[in-house]
């Protein structure tokens, strides 16, 4: 299986690129290939860092998307992860590089991690749908059909490409607290990476996800106490969240996608800058 996760559009609060990197460091994985990035990136948008080595020289970091193999634990098969940034140009491209390889490595299967931006308590678990295109998929897994329109970012227009070379494909994505966009949210990453063990069929261990999870929660809410506005929305949040919890149901798919295009809405009125905003789209 290829599991891959993007910073940038995808990444809301970071959710999606810190569970990538965690189930990384959790399975140990080894890098082996990267994608050369100076076709794919507009270096003016997505600039390269500068930084120190041991204090004395200077290295250029480049926007990299890079993959890495790890065998599963509890699983008799293994995984290949591809964690990087989403590029600027040339996307048909970049998906059929990554296609490419999928199928000279034997993939069966792709699996997304995205995380975005919705109007959700930071003291409840994240809400993670899962989509998928094959009605198998759909069935056996418990996901969903994704029927959002509108702006789509790099993960969609990969599972279009996994759609045309008959690769099945799953897309993951949790809810983070728009009100707390600019901060990582650990939670959204637990979130996805408990889902994944259950699309799997293997718990992913999760203990540092854990412990960071209920700091992150704790810090959170000495932030939002400091605010009556902000404590008086968040107390709203958590009200319609035991209303759904009532009814044993979770916003779908579709209404986080649609409350993220309002608040992208918002934004571009606002003249906000992208790293303000997470994705807003399902394949």
């Amino acid at each position: 299986m290829l599991i891959s996760a993007f910073r940038g559009w995808n990444d809301g609060g970071q959710g999606a690129s810190l569970a990538g990197g965690y189930l990384a460091k959790t399975w140990e994985a080894e890098r082996f290939a990267e994608i050369e990035s100076e076709g794919f990136f507009d270096f003016q948008a997505t600039r390269p860092h500068v930084s120190l080595v041991e204090g004395r020289t200077r290295r250029i970091d480049w926007p990299e998307n890079a993959f890495y193999h790890a065998p599963v634990p509890g699983l008799d098969r293994d995984a290949v992860l591809l964690l990087g940034v989403e590029p600027n140009l040339r996307w048909r491209t970049f998906s059929t590089l990554i296609v490419d390889l999928a199928r000279e490595l034997g993939v069966e299967m792709m699996i997304t991690l995205g995380s975005l931006l919705a109007d959700v308590p930071h003291t409840r678990p994240s809400p993670v749908t899962g989509g998928a295109t094959d009605p198998e998929l759909i069935e056996r897994l418990g996901l969903q059909r994704s029927r959002y329109e509108g702006p789509t970012g790099i993960v969609g227009v990969l599972h279009d490409a996994c759609n045309i070379a008959h690769i099945p494909s799953v897309s993951l994505w949790a809810a983070v607290p728009h009100y707390v966009s600019l901060a990582p949210s650990p939670r959204a990453a637990l979130a996805l990476c408990q889902r994944l063990g259950d699309i799997l069929g293997a718990p992913v261990e999760t203990g540092e996800l854990d412990e960071a999870s209920e700091r992150y929660s704790e810090q959170v809410s000495e932030a939002v106490a400091s605010d009556d506005e902000t404590a008086a929305y968040v107390a709203e949040l958590e009200e319609r969240a035991e209303i759904l919890d009532d009814e044993q149901e979770i916003p779908s798919g579709e209404s986080l996608a649609a409350e993220l295009t309002r608040f992208l809405r918002d934004r571009e009125r606002g003249n906000g800058g992208p790293e303000a905003s997470g994705p807003s789209e399902q394949p």
